[in-house]
């Protein structure tokens, strides 16, 4: 079963999320604190957890299974829509309910995120972050190789790059998400093309797009950097990645916020076209699972299929090698930003 078949089962909750950013950070200022004071995090682990409830398992058809719904990567903001949930509910641990800039909710354990006000927030976004691009990449203590490392971040990670201060060809100057400052190698780390404004606005930002065909290959080829990447269920990293984490990513990397899940949702600007009219760069819709357009017949998606497990490109052309005939038959919709 492929990534967002549950997410079918989870009601309306995500759905009310998708057709109005607003009607959730509307109730959201009303909470956070418990004093009517909003507050934000700035994940601080490489990849922290986003779960579907205050918990990390749950029990469904006699089986424990993870409770992940997302992931949220390092230096990101998050909104905290509730007061902690501890005890007994918790399975002893603190949990807070959050909202991305994205506008997914769902709860992560409270050492995960540095609690900070809403000018923090914004000082932080607006502060010169910049988007790391290697599988995995180590921020060390001096602009050395032999440098103490003080923490690997995956691909997506943000970081606020103190421009002129290093001065050692090759390396920038960064400061963590933690405080702690650090040195990072330059040619893995380029400009962050997304806002994170949502969590603090009524309006999801999305980057203007100038030129459709230079967008249409930039998600594709943004895409393509997680080739062989294991499958992980909710994922949205180098780590491991899902269908929907995928396609989210590519987008989001590029400037464009859609919707987490495997499917059409009011309220994100991807809608339904003929499946005639698909282009390089478009979304492929099946029951429960999504895959990104390449052109030629070809997708490229996550899938947890035995003998794939992660990120490949397949077919739709059934005299292709790598054509899959459950994909091919199943698929119901064709969605695009344009």
């Amino acid at each position: 079963m492929e990534r967002g078949k549950r997410k079918e089962e989870r009601g309306s909750r995500k759905a009310a999320l998708g057709r109005c950013l607003s009607c959730d950070s509307g109730n959201s200022r009303e909470s956070g604190t418990g004093d009517g004071t909003m507050q934000y995090g700035i994940v601080i682990q490489p990849v922290a957890t986003i779960y579907e409830i205050p918990a990390e398992t749950m029990v469904k058809d006699g089986m424990t299974l993870s409770a992940i719904a997302d992931e949220a990567m390092y230096g990101t903001g998050l909104a905290i829509t509730g007061a902690e949930i501890t005890g007994r509910e918790a399975a002893g641990q603190g949990f807070l309910p959050v909202r991305t800039f994205y506008g997914y909710t769902g709860y992560v354990r409270k050492e995960a995120v540095r609690l900070v006000s809403l000018e923090e927030m914004m000082a932080w976004e607006e502060g010169g972050l910049m988007v790391t691009t290697a599988f995995c990449v180590d921020v060390v203590s001096v602009p050395k190789v032999q440098g103490v490392r003080l923490v690997s971040l995956f691909r997506g990670a943000l970081v606020n790059v103190i421009p002129y201060e290093c001065g050692i060809e090759g390396w920038g100057k960064v400061k963590l998400a933690d405080g702690r400052f650090g040195y990072i190698r330059e040619q893995f780390l380029e400009n962050k093309e997304f806002s994170q404004a949502g969590l603090w606005t009524e309006v999801l930002p999305q980057k203007k797009i100038v030129d459709r065909d230079a967008f249409r290959r930039a998600v594709v080829e943004t895409a393509k950097t997680y080739l062989g990447i294991q499958y992980r269920w909710g994922g949205r990293s180098t780590a491991g990645i899902d269908c929907s984490g995928l396609t989210s990513v590519s987008y989001m990397m590029n400037g464009i916020l859609t919707y987490r899940d495997a499917k059409i949702v009011e309220g994100y600007p991807v809608r339904e076209i003929a499946v005639g009219e698909k282009k390089m760069g478009d979304l492929l819709y099946f029951p429960g699972h999504i895959a990104m357009y390449m052109g030629d017949g070809k997708y490229i998606h996550s899938t947890g299929k035995a003998g794939s497990g992660g990120v490949v490109i397949n077919s739709l052309n059934p005299e292709e090698a790598d054509f899959r005939a459950d994909l091919a038959e199943s698929l119901y919709a064709v969605g695009s930003i344009f």
